[in-house]
C-alpha cells in the first residue's frame, strides 16, 4: 500500500472480489493515517492487522486470531530483505514494474499463507536459477526466430 494504492496482494483464503475490496478499502482507512511510532497491530473484525512502513511503502497482513502477529511481523519484514537483495533497496516502482518478480519472490518463501522456506540464501539461490532458466529460454527463443 502507498497513499492508498495497492501494488501487490496475496490472499490465502477464499473471499469474493466485492469482500476483498472491502477489506482492502477498511485496511488502508485504519493503517495509512497512523502514526510513526504506532503499534504494527491493530484489531480489525474478527481479523488481527500487521503492518510495517518501510520508507513510503507499507506492507500489511491480515491474520486469524490464533496467527502469531511477531511471525508475521518478521514475515514482512523478511520478504522487504528478499525484495531489497534483489532489487536493491526496493521502492514502489520496482514493484510497479516488477510485480511479476515481486509475486514470485514472495511464492518461494510462502505457500498457502506458511513459511515455506527460512533462508534468505535457500530464497536467493532459487531465485538466481529461475532468473537464469528464464534467460536461457529467451536466448534460446532470440536464435530460434533470426
Amino acid at each position: 500500500i502507498r497513499q492508498g494504492k495497492l501494488r501487490l496482494q496475496k490472499w490465502f483464503t477464499p473471499v469474493t472480489d466485492r469482500e476483498k475490496k472491502k477489506v482492502i478499502r477498511d485496511m488502508m482507512m485504519l493503517v495509512l493515517p497512523r502514526l510513526p511510532r504506532s503499534s504494527n497491530f491493530l484489531q480489525w473484525k474478527d481479523l488481527k492487522i500487521v503492518y510495517k512502513r518501510y520508507a513510503s511503502l507499507y506492507f500489511c497482513a491480515g491474520l486469524e486470531n490464533q496467527d502469531n502477529e511477531l511471525l508475521a511481523l518478521e514475515v514482512l519484514h523478511r520478504y522487504v530483505e528478499l525484495l531489497d537483495k534483489y532489487f536493491g533497496n526496493v521502492c514502489e516502482l520496482d514493484i510497479i514494474f516488477n510485480f511479476e518478480k515481486a509475486y514470485f519472490i514472495l511464492d518461494e518463501f510462502l505457500m498457502g499463507g506458511e513459511v515455506l522456506e527460512t533462508s534468505k540464501l535457500a530464497v536467493g539461490a532459487s531465485i538466481e536459477e529461475a532468473d537464469t532458466l528464464q534467460e536461457q529460454h529467451v536466448k534460446k527463443k532470440q536464435k530460434s526466430i533470426k
